[in-house]
């Protein structure tokens, strides 16, 4: 058997009032919106029949008496828009989720605001009932009460409630504990925080409260030095920065028109950016996300729209297919502006990529404009001093890069005194980047160096000093054989540099590989059991025969001696490649660094 659902009125006109809205401030928004679209309303109406002067509406207005001048606490907001009949007053004040601003299919009609039909609802928050009373042309003044309760009360107005003119005045008396928000101050301030930028005026008290051109406008009197110092004074008034540059931008699908400001410092990626959203010039919302692309957080936008649909709070944009162009579209404005900046201003391109490289790097990874942007322009670093990529393939004719920032550290002393340039690939995209620009032009040269890559650029020793050391060779074996490191000597530069500590990703990984799956359960052992290799890679100790205490080390007669030497170099290997200490490696560092302390305190007391 069909059945209807029963409705607590109560409990929807609570929720919708009180947990819909994040604050009841929003009342004033709800009800400056209901006037604005009453007074479109009109004049939509009036147009059809330009004919009949008595038709013709006086100029718009919306008045406001705060509780500070009606005497009694209330507050009264009163439009001259289009006003409603008895019957309209029945079927749309008292039907939640009845709007008329929705055509015969329930689609939002585009000239009006508020859409839902429950915008007035957002004034229980503050009071308990609401008073409206409205005319419509040719039809006499109807006077409606709402309760918090649910229920409503329609009738005629007496004589000393008729209205003049056509319009509507809405009275809200307010709850305890909500004086406050009703006052002069408090509603001056709302108003001028969301419906500073209406076209129709608002005044509060008497007193003015829009006006002055919004950031979008071009008013014709306004020079573009005169309309940029406006923008940047509005820009430290709202976002509280200088903006680095002022970016006009407009997409006719959504009607939008806006300003992006460009950040002087550096953001964080992970916080998405909050907007500032007009709809229809009523003030959406202060903290708007995904406006833009996520690549463009190093930048704050104010907009105003007049075709993406907000939420039923009307706090957000709804996310659809609309706003997903409107990104696309205001992500290739600020990709223009940046190759324009490539093409007439380099210098301050340079200045903005020092800041948000990382915005635009991430960029680059899916266009080839900002591709060409960061290879040209961004200095990256490398063991021959900052080169951008362009320069460093003119300049050498081969990407070889390191993969990771300490293999860089390691690595790009030892390469550049072998003549070897190194690019550090280390930092973020920067790999993405260099694999990206080799797939785009197939004539580039690309290599990675790997640690054990290096070791074929270093010298072999010559036969006789190869026999000298081999008594060395078979102490250092069993030293370096508990650490699970490989020794090699070879004949380098820098010849300063006493050791070289050799560990590629590959070697590490299958290290970190082997060290979890001592640590780990037999299930665990063997689903990790499948990325280990069947070889055992070890680390290298490269010694080099061209340092005086290498060499030193080499020739000693103590077998001892040579071990705790070999440790100390070890560990001195180790901390210069910026590698974690084990807790092997740190024995090892501490049994060199006692025996040689006790080895020369032994000497020095002979």
């Amino acid at each position: 058997m069909s059945q209807t659902f029963r409705v607590d009125l109560r409990g929807i006109v609570d929720l919708l009032s009180h947990h819909l809205y994040t604050s009841p401030q929003v009342y004033v928004r709800e009800l400056l919106q209901n006037a604005v679209d009453a007074i479109t309303a009109r004049q939509a109406d009036d147009a059809a029949d330009p004919e009949d002067a008595a038709r013709r509406p006086p100029a718009p207005r919306i008045t406001i008496a705060s509780g500070d001048t009606t005497g009694d606490g209330s507050l009264t907001i009163s439009d001259n828009g289009i006003g409603l009949s008895e019957a309209q007053v029945h079927e749309l004040l008292a039907t939640i989720g009845r709007s008329s601003k929705r055509d015969d299919l329930g689609f939002a009609r585009h000239e009006f605001m508020g859409q839902f039909g429950i915008g007035l609802l957002s004034c229980f928050m503050v009071s308990d009932a609401i008073e409206v009373t409205t005319r419509r042309v040719g039809e006499p003044t109807v006077l409606w009460h709402g309760f918090s309760d649910g229920a409503y009360a329609v009738e005629p107005a007496l004589a000393d409630r008729q209205r003049e003119e056509t319009g509507t005045t809405v009275t809200l008396r307010p709850r305890p504990g909500c004086e406050h928000l009703l006052t002069r101050r408090a509603v001056t301030g709302l108003v001028e925080h969301y419906g500073a930028r209406l076209p129709y005026p608002v005044s509060v008290d008497g007193v003015p409260v829009t006006g002055g051109p919004a950031p979008w406008d071009r008013p014709e009197d306004e020079t573009e030095p005169a309309r940029r110092a406006r923008l940047e004074a509005y820009c430290e008034e709202v976002f509280g920065f200088a903006p680095f540059d002022v970016i006009d931008v407009a997409t006719a699908e959504a009607g939008l028109r806006g300003v992006a400001f460009v950040l002087p410092m550096p953001a964080n990626p992970a916080v998405p950016a909050a907007h500032r959203v007009y709809l229809k010039q009523m003030l959406l919302s202060e903290g708007a996300e995904r406006l833009l692309p996520e690549w463009a957080f190093f930048v704050r936008c104010v907009v105003d729209t007049s075709e993406l649909r907000p939420t039923a709070s009307r706090e957000a944009l709804y996310e659809d297919s609309l706003l997903e162009a409107t990104r696309d579209t205001l992500g290739d404005h600020l990709r223009g502006w940046l190759v324009r900046l490539s093409r007439q201003e380099p210098a301050r391109l340079r200045a903005f990529l020092r800041v948000h490289h990382l915005g635009v790097k991430a960029l680059a990874l899916h266009d080839d404009d900002m591709l060409r942007l960061v290879a040209e322009f961004w200095p990256m670093e490398t063991n021959v001093g900052p080169l951008t990529l362009t320069e460093f393939g003119e300049r050498y004719g081969l990407l070889r890069f390191t993969l990771l920032l300490d293999e860089f550290r390691q690595l790009a002393p030892v390469a550049a005194a072998q003549g070897l340039a190194v690019l550090n690939a280390g930092y973020v995209y920067d790999a993405e980047i260099i694999d990206r620009l080799a797939s785009t032009d197939r004539a580039l040269d690309v290599e990675q160096l790997r640690a054990a890559d290096l070791t074929t650029h270093l010298q072999r020793l010559d036969a006789a000093d190869e026999q000298a050391i081999a008594p060395f060779l078979a102490v250092a074996d069993r030293v370096l054989d508990r650490l699970g490191c490989d020794l090699l000597v070879r004949s380098f530069e820098p010849s300063g540099l006493p050791a070289l500590y050799l560990l590629d990703e590959d070697t590490a990984f299958q290290l970190d590989v082997r060290g979890t799956r001592e640590q780990v359960d037999d299930t665990w052992s063997a689903i990790l059991g499948s990325f280990q290799t069947t070889a055992a890679p070890r680390p290298r100790l490269v010694l080099n025969h061209r340092n005086p205490l290498a060499r030193q080390v080499l020739a000693l007669a103590d077998p001892e001696l040579q071990a705790m030497c070999l440790e100390g170099l070890y560990a001195q290997a180790l901390l210069l490649g910026h590698h974690p200490l084990r807790p092997a490696d740190t024995a090892a560092l501490n049994q060199s660094f006692v025996g040689l302390i006790s080895r020369a305190v032994a000497g020095g007391a002979r």
